[in-house]
């Protein structure tokens, strides 16, 4: 994987960092994207630091001109890239007769617009490849979950728009799978445990209670299955929703 490059969005910090860093120790050069170019320091210094190759990039996933700018900014920068990981992602939870349109329209335009925008900025690149990997983050909440209409709608939405870009693309060697994370444990889900006032130790042994693995979930649990994905010998894995979360949720 010496000569593949990949993006990943929303890689400042939690399952975004620990995709990028699972992929520049897999070979990859990276592009660690995140809102504030700023904030990605961290996530760049950790794969440096260990031997490998990536840059920061500022980028709203929501917004196409921004998009556009970014990958140029990767493709000059490492090399146009053939694998994009859409992670990027926001929480505006409430119950259906609170949420307001606002919050509806963010969370759609950082997830779905945004991983719209970000595999049609990459697209090219694979085709003119032959070859590329899309691995789109989807939820179990995607299933449903109370209080997370548009959320759940967007997390839904990932998995139709993953499987069409296997039609798509699939003769150009590409692949597109998602990962629907269950309980993992990220700023995200402590966010949801102060929502309903619940504290995050007792959320995480609530949750680890109702998992059959017994565990909550960690960023390097989606992290190897991103690999995988990414990986030469998943070339015949495509148009797959993998839901990573210690047993079967339906």
């Amino acid at each position: 994987m010496a000569d593949k490059v990949a993006v990943v969005s929303g890689a400042a910090r939690g399952i975004g960092a620990a995709v990028a860093k699972r992929l520049a120790a897999d070979g990859l050069a990276v592009g660690v994207l995140d809102l504030d170019a700023a904030h990605c320091a961290d996530t760049v210094a950790a794969i440096t630091d260990a031997g490998g190759k990536a840059v920061a990039l500022g980028a709203d996933v929501s917004n196409e001109a921004s998009v556009a700018a970014a990958v140029e900014e990767l493709a000059g920068s490492l090399g146009g890239p053939t694998v994009v990981v859409n992670n990027a992602g926001i929480l505006r939870d409430n119950l259906l007769f609170k949420m307001s349109v606002d919050d509806w329209d963010a969370v759609m335009g950082v997830h779905l617009r945004g991983a719209f925008l970000l595999t049609r900025a990459v697209q090219s690149y694979m085709v003119e490849a032959k070859w590329g990997r899309i691995v789109n983050l989807s939820s179990t909440s995607a299933l449903g979950n109370r209080g997370q209409a548009n959320y759940s709608a967007a997390k839904a939405g990932m998995q139709g728009f993953t499987k069409t870009l296997a039609f798509e693309l699939g003769k150009f060697g590409v692949t597109a799978n998602a990962i629907a994370p269950g309980f993992i444990v990220t700023d995200m889900t402590a966010a949801t445990a102060a929502r309903v006032g619940v504290g995050f130790e007792d959320f995480q042994k609530a949750a680890a209670a109702q998992i059959p693995v017994q565990r909550v979930g960690r960023p390097e649990d989606i992290a190897h299955t991103a690999s995988f994905l990414v990986s030469e010998g998943a070339g015949f894995v495509s148009g797959q929703v993998i839901y990573v979360a210690g047993g079967p949720t339906n």
